[in-house]
């Protein structure tokens, strides 16, 4: 049985209700610098000229990530678009990594350029979470020059209007599916995506948000007692992803498609011309 730790917690707002970014360096426990360290010199090499910026978000930097259980999510930016071949060394290279590293359950390397990070007039969720959780760990830190954000209909929008084609995809990616390492990588990634959208519910009621998965599990069961067990079974599938793809294709048919059903509710209230980023307010 899993087990659910009482982690996590809701953002920090200011007066005007904007959001607080509570990550400093300073909160890093050193036994991740060494991985910290190499993936800025793996970004360095793969990227050369174009290498622009690191940042790192998530429980690490907020000093919250646990030894052999954090992730470390990393962002790169670049001086100009990457080119494809750069992209898929990225990907081999974090594979590499992920076996190299144990202090951490896993490592993301992902990769944007500096002009789409400062095109804000729309809600960007690479420049929200840069923003709100991600600190600058290498070169030109460009946090200063994006956009505040407040807990609203735009931040909810980004997690809604995906949510039926990321379920689609995952449903996709497992029937079939073989690969016990990639059923767990999708098992992790889709759960996490429905805890977070169910959240994403309930946003404009909280004012408030959250990344953390046991907090929004709370928040989402407030407004949602009934649906409280199958939104538990997402966080703990999310925590301890699960291999037997009949039992998630099950899962992802039935409250998936619930899912689905409130977040096109939310949509046609709030956005009903599907507006992919919609304008910050």
């Amino acid at each position: 049985m899993t087990t659910i730790r009482e982690i996590g917690s809701l953002c920090v707002t200011d007066s005007d209700g904007l959001i607080i970014n509570d990550s400093d360096w300073n909160k890093i426990n050193p036994i991740f610098l060494p991985v910290i360290n190499d993936v800025v010199h793996t970004y360095s090499t793969l990227l050369q000229d174009d290498f622009h910026s690191v940042y790192i978000r998530g429980s690490i930097p907020k000093g919250i990530g646990i030894e052999g259980v954090a992730d470390l999510d990393t962002i790169a930016i670049t001086k100009q678009n990457p080119n494809k071949l750069q992209l898929k060394r990225i990907k081999e290279v974090e594979q590499e990594l992920n076996q190299k590293h144990t202090c951490v359950d896993g490592i993301e390397l992902s990769v944007y350029c500096k002009e789409d990070l400062l095109n804000t007039s729309s809600f960007s969720i690479i420049s929200f979470i840069l923003q709100t959780h991600g600190i600058c760990v290498f070169g030109e830190d460009l946090i200063p020059q994006l956009p505040r954000y407040k807990a609203n209909d735009a931040l909810a929008n980004d997690h809604l209007i995906h949510l039926h084609g990321q379920i689609k995809n995952a449903c996709d990616d497992l029937q079939d599916n073989s690969d016990i390492e990639d059923i767990k990588d999708c098992c992790k990634w889709i759960m996490k995506i429905i805890v977070r959208a169910g959240f994403a519910l309930v946003i404009t009621k909280e004012n408030t948000y959250t990344r953390d998965l046991y907090p929004a599990y709370k928040v989402f069961s407030k407004y949602y007692p009934e649906k409280e067990g199958d939104m538990r079974k997402a966080l703990e599938y999310a925590i301890t992803p699960i291999i037997d793809t009949n039992q998630l294709l099950s899962f992802l048919n039935e409250f998936g498609t619930w899912m689905v059903s409130e977040a096109d509710k939310w949509l046609q209230c709030y956005n009903p011309n599907r507006e992919l980023n919609m304008i910050i307010k």
